[in-house]
């Protein structure tokens, strides 16, 4: 039993509610830091720091945290764990702040200054699960093997310097870049990767943290000899996707139909093979599944949101609070995401506010799709000029562009020849063996709006650019021509978005076997790859997507067993 509550500083941004059920996962109780006075009488304080520098120090000076905290960690002997932000705010400055405005200080504990990752040389964010460089001995990492990985997802990092080499416990390679992803000086420990979100072995870091505080040894570390040139490496994702709807009862359930069929023919549960929507259960235990099966991220796409009101749409935050008592891999929710009227009362809530809700129920990360597309013919119609009011900008501004993922459904237009495509549309050479019904060899990716009933005069590679322009973090790249087929990922579309931005490409749509994993990582330039009904189906384990990855020399993450 516990000896002493753990201080949880919550400054109202992102999902915190995953920390919390990690802390309570591993056998401790918490105490909310609700009054800047309680920060000086906590026995350990946890800052789970979540979206941007700049106003991530703004609440906390506006809600007068600020000095207290600084007061506490003045020493380094009061026990901190601070996660992500929370660790980059213990550096001198960042370069993470608004145009045009000055830098804001941080907390000072670390020496430093927290800067960019170069979008010339890799895709930023670095999101995902990579390995740690051990420079310490600490109690902190006390149940944590070398060989597990850790989830990180930031656009800010902080670079090793000889001012405070000293402080740092892991180091972390991205891309052929080293920084630092976890500090410990004293009793102060932050990491950059987010325990809470890194399965099992993030419990075990959060379990050695508070274990070392209650037996008085968090301080107690020893250098250790490590290869400087050493380094980490990044695993592609497997990503498993849940389609949701709800039923006449009210209930979220699980469905998958083909091409973007979602509809239901008669009654519940059609099984009757391939085009008919099958209802595969309830999505938290299905969910709960696939994380012990070894997930590296759920997504909840809800395709019944457009017509109905997301904001009043309770199961969906009653399913992510459910699931982030037990999933601790990231969770992406998607459908709604946008400004909405409530037909009845009146009542308009924003995009920032709908995607509040969804990060207070336990979401990490929200899926924008066809307000992405309305996003970018507003661009579009500005000559490239950003509003600062679009969805995207909006939530990347406050909680950081790794928050948003933006799901684009395109579907194939065929052409004979380059020629005859209008010259704004990317046109891409089918070097995959398909062709169109008449033998063309070219196609260009048409986007579509509300859920692919909708076709826009717009391509898949036009609203990628642009979002990115508009602060998004991820794509989630779709085929409705490929969707439910198993015939393997749209292998020309991947290639040609992934190649056109500098921000993750999530592959989706098609996925019928471990080879096709295999293959679209191996042939394009995607950090993640998504399918849903061959492992709703249990025709293929993630675990066989992960060894055929593995014998093909791609990184693939290793899920840790021990419970904690």
């Amino acid at each position: 039993m516990a000896t002493f509550k753990v201080s949880l500083l919550d400054y109202g941004a992102g999902n915190v509610r995953s920390v919390r059920n990690a802390i309570l996962a591993c056998g401790y109780e918490i105490e909310d830091i609700t009054d800047p006075a309680q920060i000086s009488q906590a026995k350990a304080i946890v800052f789970p720091g979540v979206g941007s520098y700049g106003s991530a120090m703004k609440v906390l000076k506006e809600k007068g945290f600020d000095k207290p905290l600084r007061e506490y960690l003045s020493g380094s002997d009061r026990p901190y764990l601070g996660i992500c932000l929370g660790m980059q705010t213990l550096f001198e400055s960042s370069d993470e702040h608004e145009e045009g405005a000055n830098a804001i200080p941080g907390l000072g504990v670390i020496p430093g200054k927290v800067i960019k990752f170069d979008e010339r040389k890799m895709d930023v964010p670095h999101i995902g699960w990579n390995g740690r460089i051990l420079h310490k001995e600490s109690p902190v990492l006390k149940y944590v093997s070398p060989e597990e990985s850790t989830y990180f997802v930031h656009s800010y990092y902080a670079p090793i310097t000889e001012e405070n080499r000293e402080c740092i416990l892991t180091s972390t390679t991205y891309s052929g870049q080293s920084f630092i992803s976890s500090v410990q000086r004293g009793s102060v420990v932050a990491t950059q990767f987010h325990p809470e979100k890194s399965g099992k072995t993030g419990l075990h870091v959060i379990k050695g943290f508070l274990e070392a505080v209650e037996n008085g040894t968090l301080n107690k570390t020893s250098k250790l000899d490590f290869d400087p040139i050493a380094e980490t490496k990044l695993a592609k994702r497997i990503v498993v996707a849940l389609d949701v709807r709800t039923n006449d009862h009210g209930d979220l359930v699980v469905t998958k139909g083909d091409q973007y069929d979602v509809r239901e023919n008669q009654k519940e549960g059609v099984v009757d093979g391939r085009g008919g929507v099958r209802n595969l259960g309830k999505p938290v235990s299905l969910a709960a599944r696939y994380y012990e099966e070894g997930a590296d991220e759920i997504a909840f796409l809800n395709i019944t949101s457009f017509r109905e009101g997301v904001v009043e749409d309770m199961p969906m935050l009653q399913v992510l609070e459910q699931a982030s008592k037990s999933i601790f891999v990231p969770l992406t929710v998607g459908g709604g995401i946008r400004s909405y009227t409530d037909p009845k009362s009146g009542q308009t809530w924003s995009a920032l506010e709908v995607a509040a809700r969804y990060f207070r129920a336990g979401a990490d990360k929200i899926s924008i799709g066809s307000d992405a597309v309305h996003a970018t013919e507003s661009l579009i119609a500005q000559n490239g000029k950003k509003s600062g009011e679009s969805s995207i900008e909006v939530i990347s501004r406050v909680y950081g562009a790794q928050a948003v993922v933006i799901s684009i459904d395109p579907k194939r237009v065929y052409a004979a020849s380059k020629d005859g495509v209008d010259k704004k549309h990317f046109v891409v050479a089918l070097d995959d063996g398909s062709s169109g019904p008449n033998g063309e060899k070219y196609c260009w990716y048409q986007c579509t709006v509300k859920g692919g009933r909708e076709a826009k005069d717009i391509c898949a590679v036009t609203v990628a650019k642009s979002v990115q322009h508009l602060g998004a973090g991820e794509i989630m790249l779709n085929c409705i021509d490929m969707d439910g087929q198993g015939n393997g990922f749209d292998l020309p579309l991947m290639r040609a978005v992934s190649n056109a931005v500098s921000i993750p490409v999530i592959a989706s749509s098609g996925a019928g076997n471990e080879d096709h994993f295999v293959e679209v990582f191996s042939e394009t330039g995607v950090q993640a790859a998504l399918a849903a009904g061959m492992f709703h189906r249990k025709e293929v384990a993630i675990q066989s997507c992960k060894s055929a990855m593995r014998k093909n020399k791609i990184e693939a993450r290793n899920v840790c067993s021990e419970e904690v």
